[in-house]
């Protein structure tokens, strides 16, 4: 079902920490490092067209410069935003254990969309948000209610 959601084949996917309505794939859990021995930061990877698609419209229309702006000035939004980092870290560090990897140096500190500094990476955001449930990352949180005319996890939007 993943590689026909993304059209090619998955990698070193280790869990589905978001499911459709329907049981679907919305996100994939990736390893921290790859079989082939790269480093992958990005451990929450959205999985579903639909899902996929409403997050990049929002990137298109530059949601992630507005949110940028945000972040310098609200420093609840900022502390808010570090904390999610902060999870996304743990969690990293739980997929990797799961996976029975060693520790991943290269990417140690790193997490995924830009944080904690500023986002870059709506997916990543929402990914996160998904995988850990509302109320961790902010800014994952908001993208879905931003995208919820579009997508909701409340309907199957599956082909």
């Amino acid at each position: 079902m993943l590689s026909q959601q993304l059209g090619r084949e998955v990698r070193d996917v280790v869990e589905i920490p978001a499911r459709c309505r329907c049981g679907s794939p919305l996100v994939a859990t990736t390893a921290p490092r790859l079989s082939n021995g790269t480093p992958f930061p990005t451990t929450f990877y959205l999985t579903h067209p639909a899902l996929t698609t409403a997050v990049s419209r929002l990137e298109a229309n530059g949601v992630m410069k507005q949110m940028n702006e945000r972040l310098t000035e609200d420093a609840d939004l900022a502390q808010q935003y570090r904390r999610a980092h902060a999870n996304y870290l743990t969690e990293r560090e739980r997929i990797r254990q799961a996976a029975g990897l060693e520790p991943v140096e290269e990417i140690e500190g790193i997490s995924a969309g830009g944080m904690p500094e500023r986002v870059k990476c709506l997916h990543a955001l929402v990914g996160h948000a998904l995988a850990v449930g509302p109320g961790i990352n902010p800014l994952g949180d908001e993208t879905l209610r931003l995208i919820q005319h579009e997508w909701t996890p409340e309907v199957c939007a599956c082909a």
